[in-house]
């Protein structure tokens, strides 16, 4: 990596990591409700549709949210969502997902905050790092599509969503578990954020696995020792840009 590349990505991440990043984020929906709990479910069910077009994937989202009515882990813990999901629906929620599917990932998410107490209660008992924390999530929602089966694809959102729950000091991530150590955090990878990463040089692969996300997060050390995550921030700004 050129000093030049790192200088670029430093800037981009200052720039990018505002708070007014998270207008039209995902991150968003996290910011409208009060209390842990309640973050930590709505962060994870918006990282679980987080794919495809935001323009299509957004207002699934705030339909949970407003079904919730601004209480989310109630929402789940309680088994409310039982009123708008029914197993085995296949008419479709969202792209490959039926209202079947999300009922099996919400009955899941269900099964964790009343085993556990809540999600981060989960992961804490269940991780020491982040790759242990996204291997943990797996094996959790195994009833579902909508969280991968086991860590050796990229697991993107389960990613960004330990992004939002460890990085502190952050407009946009919350920092809620600081049992975490957020440089242990892996990058959230796409084939689309791949290409770009390749292109600076950063990774060779073409392919978006978690050895490839593993990689782009040391490339990312090199410039943020101390939080290879911000070059999340830094990639996102590059992509703008180029």
């Amino acid at each position: 990596m050129t000093e030049s590349v790192a200088n670029t990505l430093r800037e981009y991440a200052r720039k990018y990591e505002k708070a007014d990043f998270i207008i039209g984020d995902p991150s968003w929906f996290m910011h409208q409700v009060h209390g842990d709990k309640n973050q930590e479910i709505m962060a994870f069910m918006a990282a679980g549709l987080s794919y495809g077009s935001r323009a299509q994937f957004l207002p699934k989202i705030q339909w949970l949210l407003d079904k919730a009515d601004g209480q989310p882990d109630a929402w789940v813990r309680e088994g409310a969502f039982r009123e708008h999901l029914k197993p085995g629906d296949k008419s479709c929620y969202y792209r490959l997902y039926t209202k079947g599917e999300m009922f099996s990932f919400l009955a899941d998410c269900q099964k964790v905050l009343l085993e556990h107490g809540s999600l981060g209660e989960y992961v804490h008992s269940a991780s020491k790092d982040a790759l242990s924390a996204v291997e943990a999530l797996c094996r959790a929602f195994q009833n579902t599509a909508v969280v991968p089966q086991d860590a050796k694809s990229a697991c993107k959102r389960v990613c960004m969503f330990l992004r939002w729950m460890v990085r502190d000091g952050s407009p946009v991530d919350m920092g809620l578990w600081p049992f975490l150590d957020k440089r242990t955090l892996i990058m959230p990878l796409d084939t689309h954020v791949l290409t770009e990463a390749a292109n600076l040089g950063l990774v060779s692969s073409r392919n978006a696995s978690m050895s490839a996300a593993i990689k782009l997060t040391k490339s990312m050390a090199e410039i943020f020792p101390e939080d290879p995550l911000k070059g999340d921030f830094a990639l996102f700004g590059y992509g703008v840009n180029h």
